[in-house]
């Protein structure tokens, strides 16, 4: 039985980065995935698809020149399911690369099969063949990732009827598509189809959607999915879903209304890939998703065992993942000089694009902290005028007593690039000063950032004297 210092049990991005960081530490670590390539969901059913269908769908299309050419501008007027997917397989081919790459250089060794606990320091990793062996490890880390929740009542087909897995391997693009679930993945599938004159209805069980953005920031996405025909039905559940022999598929919602659509796409909750993993041979109960508890260094019940990524819940990011796989990494070998930064970002890659760090509003109003708001078009730039933009707006929350950033929340064209500069400037303390002192490459969508600026300053000089009163004065 072959011994190692880590081994990892998925092959994603926090996978990934927990091996390679015990690697640069001078451990012995492998990783132990079940598909023939390495990526987890990320690389083949989630972030790298999604986003690079969305690319795709947006050029395309001509969406992203439409504000210069007007609304029946069309690169190509009759988009098949085969122009989508060329620009995938090219990127995924090439994602794949860098990554067997990476662990090539790092010495990581990669064991295919699937893995199960016998014990909590040995797993047995079964291949396709049937054959199977055992490894031993002092230290592991559970990056499974999660998949959709299909629900008992739901005639999935993976055709017409499917979750967010099998709608990047559709045969035609339908005419009209119902999608249940408007959270993250259903907003961003949603958003993406409509551009492409998909007759497109939300339905959410929700009586708001995304309910940790900026409530004007989500307005502002409203507002645009409607202006382009996309119907909302909020607060409204699902009861059950029957497809005819013409191949016509009625969705019958708890509030008795009906919808007929080509396309009935579920993208209403994630559970974790933990079935066959022996949890309890290794001391580990998972809750009610399949979902593992961890402490604060993403330690499981077991100490030695950490878990990381989707598996443990929230934020499920891909960027937060791979950072909470190097931090157990550190952790797990003594380096408790790893620190976890506190202001991570969130992208959220809808049509428009979406991208927060920081407080919100709500919070900042529950809390009682005095803050005000500078807000930017995304058009008031040079460089939106360039692009044709028509929609986006940045908005950045300042504190009253000391001026520092507390929140920035962008939608529009880059906002998932362009949330960087509000995300240094939260972390390092920057204020409203460094926003209006700074100088921006011209033209760039980055200035929106001293327009805000100026917004929240003209609006902060009207304040009265904050100066506080002293005895005297009160007296007087």
């Amino acid at each position: 039985m072959q011994h190692f210092d880590l081994l990892v049990i998925g092959s994603g991005p926090a996978g990934q980065r927990a091996a390679i960081q015990a690697a640069k530490l001078g451990k012995n670590a492998a990783i132990v995935e079940r598909r023939a390539v390495i990526g987890g969901v990320s690389v083949h059913t989630g972030t790298i698809p999604s986003k690079t269908l969305r690319e795709a769908v947006l050029y395309l299309s001509g969406w992203d020149q439409r504000g210069l050419y007007g609304r029946s501008y069309r690169l190509k007027d009759q988009l098949t399911v085969d122009d989508l997917t060329q620009r995938l397989n090219i990127t995924l081919g090439h994602e794949i690369e860098v990554m067997q790459h990476q662990l090539a250089r790092n010495a990581v060794r990669i064991i295919e099969g699937t893995a199960r606990f016998t014990d909590a320091h040995t797993i047995e990793v079964t291949a396709d063949n049937g054959s199977s062996q055992l490894y031993s490890a002092d230290k592991f880390v559970i990056a499974v990732g999660s998949r959709p929740v299909r629900p008992d009542n739901i005639p999935f087909d993976d055709e017409s009827v499917l979750d967010s897995d099998g709608i990047l391997k559709i045969k035609k693009l339908p005419r009209s598509m119902l999608v249940v679930g408007a959270g993250v993945i259903g907003m961003e599938y949603a958003s993406i189809f409509s551009t492409i004159d998909i007759k497109v209805t939300l339905v959410d069980g929700r009586p708001d959607l995304l309910n940790f953005m900026d409530r004007e920031i989500v307005d502002e996405l409203v507002h645009n999915l409607r202006d382009r025909g996309v119907m909302l039905r909020m607060s409204e559940t699902v009861s059950s879903v029957s497809k005819d022999s013409r191949g016509q598929i009625t969705t019958l919602l708890e509030s008795g209304k009906r919808m007929c659509t080509d396309m009935v796409l579920f993208a209403a909750g994630r559970i974790g890939c933990t079935y066959k993993l022996g949890l309890e041979n290794a001391g580990i109960k998972p809750d009610s998703s399949r979902r593992i508890k961890v402490n604060e260094h993403f330690q499981t019940e077991t100490a030695h065992i950490y878990a990381v990524g989707d598996v443990i819940g929230f934020p499920s990011l891909a960027s937060t993942s791979m950072e909470q796989g190097r931090l157990a990494t550190c952790h797990a070998f003594g380096q408790t000089t790893c620190k976890a930064h506190q202001h991570f970002p969130f992208g959220i890659y809808a049509v428009p694009e979406m991208s927060m760090v920081g407080k919100t509003e709500q919070e900042l109003t529950a809390a009682r902290i005095p803050y005000e708001v500078g807000i930017a078009r995304l058009r008031e730039t040079a460089r939106g005028q360039i692009l044709g933009l028509d929609e986006g707006v940045l908005k950045i929350l300042f504190g009253l007593e000391d001026r520092r950033v507390l929140g920035v929340h962008i939608l529009g064209e880059g906002s998932t690039e362009l949330i960087h500069i509000g995300q240094a400037a939260l972390a390092l303390g920057g204020t409203l000063d460094y926003f209006m002192e700074t100088v921006f490459n011209y033209p760039t969508l980055a200035e929106a950032y001293k327009i805000a600026a100026l917004d929240a300053w003209n609006r902060i000089a009207t304040y009265p004297s904050l100066e506080p009163v002293t005895d005297e004065a009160a007296s007087a």
